[in-house]
């Protein structure tokens, strides 16, 4: 039995940020992108998809999606088959980060949303190239279709996140990591220790990638990706 892909998309996100692995990976399996917007905590978050995922599946969370999938790997072990983190951080934030979480939920409530999402995606967090404005083109597209109300949501809930470094040492299930090698919001060092404290993880840096490697290393990171969901590939499963 091949358990189900289900892809937890970023901060500000949806379905398109996975475009390119969803159209390849669903020929040969279900794929199903659940939305993170269910609450102002991540364990509220949580809560509301465990009852809406398949029983067991394979997991990719990107940005956000990590910090979710993190939680939900913690709380439910025994439904997590294979688990892939990717710009993601274990990490709660510190006073100053959360603090200035506060002044761009202010600037976004008060009519500046585009300003704000421009302000946390800019040119420099993806890897030098001419792709770069096509790219942030679609995420401010995405952005712009979740709206400030979802921003604030999602703020608060990683404002409030707690911080998964000791539960890493934890998780038992095939792990995969993916970052950028230019990306500076949650940089290669931040993953390298991921998976150094995950037992037999593995991590793949995209080289030509800041950080967004699903949409600008697109066939590279669904080529990594297809790897490790080939692993142990036809064992069943209780």
């Amino acid at each position: 039995m091949i358990e189900p892909l289900v892809f937890l998309p970023g901060f500000m996100c949806d379905a398109r940020l996975f475009g390119a692995q969803i159209l390849q990976i669903s020929g040969a399996r279900a794929v199903t992108v659940a939305p993170v917007s269910g609450g102002e905590r991540i364990e509220e978050i949580v809560s509301g998809l465990l009852d809406q995922l398949p029983h067991r599946f394979a997991l990719c969370g990107f940005n956000m999606g990590g910090v979710v999938a993190l939680e939900l790997v913690r709380r439910a072990p025994d439904r997590v088959t294979r688990l892939c983190l990717m710009s993601t951080d274990a990490q709660a934030d510190t006073p100053q980060i959360a603090a200035d979480r506060e002044e761009l939920i202010v600037g976004a409530k008060s009519g500046r949303f585009e300003e704000v999402m421009q302000r946390l995606i800019g040119t420099e967090t993806l890897a030098p190239g001419p792709g770069r404005v096509p790219i942030l083109n679609e995420v401010m597209a995405m952005a712009k279709d979740q709206g400030p109300e979802l921003f604030e949501r999602q703020m608060r809930a990683l404002q409030r996140r707690t911080d998964q470094q000791p539960a890493l040492r934890h998780i038992n299930v095939p792990t995969l990591i993916i970052c950028g090698a230019h990306d500076q919001l949650t940089p290669v060092k931040r993953h390298r220790f991921m998976a150094e404290m995950i037992p037999n993880a593995e991590l793949k840096i995209m080289e030509d990638a800041g950080h967004l490697p699903p949409l600008e290393t697109s066939a590279e990171v669904t080529q990594a990706l297809e790897e490790w969901l080939n692993i142990r590939v036809g064992l069943p499963y209780l």
